[in-house]
């Protein structure tokens, strides 16, 4: 493959992606197409990465883009919740997809990968697969919905096109900056503690992970004449304790974490948000925040694993891995 493009490109999964392809000599030009800039956290070479400032909320046409493109990457979107009115999410994320699919149409790219989410399956506690039916409950689950449905109307357009549909659950390793290194950094740090959460399921998994499943449904699931493939990413959904004790294990220590009441947290998180809200003061203790903490994303990787997918780590090595890479971030 000769070039990509990557929109969304300069994010934590479009970071890592541009690695993979570069470091395995899978692309020879990579290009990062965002509105941030490529972030410092992450070393490229610059003769085979470079950077695109481009708006994918409004139509695609500019000149630092290549006019020939082997595959693109769709990872543009905004996803931060809570962080967002709900109308934001719909006014990114279609319009988004409209204009990256009318690109590839453009240059003639007949290969696109797309990153939803579980988001459009909505919180169960009952086990998910991609054969269940999506019931999303919040506008970001809602809006990643319907921008599947525009890229699965590009492909269907054209049946030599060639789509990879991928729901990741949480995704973590180094760079991050999410949940996960949250919990990791409070785990170490001694200020974590259960709320009637130990046995919450939450789907995830390692960011080598992802894009090694990205390249492999790509060049493996999806045939070369044309068609489509859609999957959940995330390992079998390890409890907010298997997430704790593997922190623990990988860093080498031991903790006890204790329990507060679900129902004090909560009441707290409400006064928080009444003082602070007047003022424009973010603050990471809010009421939405504190509900996910306790609900269950039990989705599974259905199709992976009927596929015979060949995980490469657990949650201790992909863990381990991290810690390898980013050492300041396990930090005791």
């Amino acid at each position: 493959m000769k070039t990509c493009v990557i929109f969304g490109g300069t994010g934590f999964i479009g970071s890592h992606l541009a690695l993979y392809l570069i470091n395995n000599q899978l692309a020879d030009h990579v290009v990062l197409a965002d509105i941030k800039p490529i972030r410092s956290d992450f070393t490229f070479d610059s003769s085979k990465v470079s950077y695109a400032n481009i708006d994918v909320r409004t139509p695609i046409s500019a000149w630092n883009l290549p006019a020939s493109v082997d595959l693109i990457a769709n990872f543009a979107a905004v996803h931060r919740e809570p962080g967002h009115e709900s109308h934001e999410y719909y006014e990114t994320n279609l319009p988004g997809a409209d204009n990256v699919c009318a690109w590839a149409e453009k240059v003639g790219c007949n290969s696109i990968i797309f990153t939803s989410s579980i988001a459009p399956y909505g919180p169960s506690e009952a086990e998910k697969t991609e054969e269940s039916i999506p019931t999303p409950v919040s506008a970001y689950g809602g809006s990643k919905l319907a921008a599947e449905k525009i890229h699965m109307a590009w492909q269907k357009a054209d049946q030599t096109r060639r789509l990879v549909i991928v729901r990741p659950g949480v995704v973590f390793g180094p760079g991050e900056g999410g949940n996960v290194t949250r919990l990791v950094k409070a785990t170490l740090k001694r200020y974590f503690f259960y709320m009637g959460n130990r046995s919450t399921r939450k789907s995830g998994g390692y960011v080598k992970e992802l894009v090694n499943t990205m390249w492999w449904a790509l060049n493996e699931k999806v045939p070369a004449t044309g068609g489509s493939f859609l999957y959940n990413f995330t390992m079998k959904p390890p409890s907010v304790e298997e997430y704790v004790n593997a922190t623990c294990q990988v860093a080498g220590v031991s903790r006890f974490v204790p329990s507060i009441p679900y129902r004090l947290l909560l009441i707290g998180s409400y006064l928080v948000e009444a003082v602070t809200r007047p003022f424009g003061i973010s603050t990471p203790i809010s009421p939405v925040r504190i509900k996910k903490l306790v609900r269950s994303n039990n989705i599974q990787p259905y199709v992976l694993t009927k596929e015979k997918y060949p995980f490469k780590y657990t949650l201790e090595t992909a863990f381990a891995d991290w810690k390898n890479d980013r050492p300041n971030d396990w930090k005791a």
